[in-house]
């Protein structure tokens, strides 16, 4: 498999990550970076080796020696730099949330299926080695009927107006950037809840700033979310089944280490070391996907991607096709 060459748009903090990350793989690398500021792209393009640097998104999603484009926007930009990347016959590795709401979701979804060109929506956590195990448990019935998945994502921000996390105009939002976590790790076991309720406190900005879920699934499961940007929680996870328990340690939804809690019998430790934050992953799903020729992730598709921002916009009250 030939590496897949890599652009990235954007320097920010989750585009370093995958930059550091992809290191530790062989099935990618990053040849150039864009940025809206030649000088910041420059920076970027010299702490990680990079060959090219690029002062516009639009030279970067140009440049003929890019074979996939890695959106790292924030939340409000992420439909316009993935279009743009597919306009110019680039598959698309899009950040999460995949779009502001799920009407921006359904245009991004219909163009990629248009052109014929894959698009994933960048949820790290689900490539993860404990994600993977915890899958193949759960599909072996080793917890036998799923019943109850907990989950939380807290961390403290500083209140300043012009944080990602506060600012409407930067898509500022507890839900969209950590909440998606647990939201997207339910929709992973369960599908899409059939009863969604929610418990939305505003922060100083007025965007959301704490969010409480209770989720109902037609198979009678439940899945009890929440997240906020003003305190740092446990952020842990555990998933119950009729005959055992999962309990993920903090992060869970980072590499980390789980405990398989049988009803009966001693209890069992999974876990593998992972170098970096876990990122290059992801990269490598590309890879596979685009090596075979798959337009969409049987693990991530475009489907879920979809039906998960349909249920950010009913836990926030947001009216279908906003």
């Amino acid at each position: 498999m030939r590496p897949v060459r890599w652009g990235i748009v954007s320097t920010g903090r989750i585009a370093r990550t995958f930059a550091s990350d992809l290191r530790h793989v062989r099935e990618g690398e990053v040849v150039a970076v864009g940025s809206r500021r030649r000088e910041s792209a420059a920076t970027f393009a010299a702490e990680f080796s990079i060959p090219r640097a690029h002062g516009s998104y639009e030279a970067l999603v140009a440049d003929p020696n890019v074979d996939a484009v890695y959106v790292a926007t924030p939340h409000p930009l992420h439909l316009e730099n993935a279009l743009l990347a597919l306009e110019h016959g680039k598959p698309v590795l899009v950040e999460k949330a995949f779009t502001m709401n799920a009407g921006e979701a359904r245009v991004l979804i219909d163009r990629a299926r248009a052109t014929g060109l894959f698009v994933m929506e960048a949820m790290w956590t689900r490539f993860l080695p404990h994600v993977v195990e915890l899958r193949r448990l759960v599909a072996e019935g080793a917890l036998g009927e799923l019943v109850l998945f907990e989950a939380d994502h807290g961390k403290w921000f500083e209140r300043d107006p012009a944080s990602r996390l506060f600012a409407p105009e930067l898509g500022g939002s507890a839900l969209l950037d950590l909440g998606i976590y647990p939201v997207s790790f339910a929709s992973m076991l369960f599908g899409r809840p059939s009863t969604v309720r929610s418990l939305v406190t505003p922060s100083f900005t007025g965007v959301d700033g704490q969010v409480s879920m209770v989720f109902g699934y037609a198979s009678g499961a439940h899945a009890l979310l929440t997240c906020t940007s003003s305190a740092r929680s446990a952020t842990r996870a555990c998933l119950t089944g009729r005959d055992a328990r999962v309990e993920i340690r903090s992060d869970f939804y980072a590499p980390t280490t789980f405990e398989l809690i049988p009803r009966f019998g001693e209890s069992r430790i999974f876990g593998v070391d992972v170098p970096g934050r876990g990122l290059q992953f992801q990269a490598v799903e590309v890879a596979r996907c685009l090596e075979e020729g798959l337009l969409e992730s049987p693990v991530m598709p475009l489907a879920e991607s979809l039906a998960i921002m349909e249920t950010l916009d009913e836990v926030l009250g947001v009216g279908a096709g906003a």
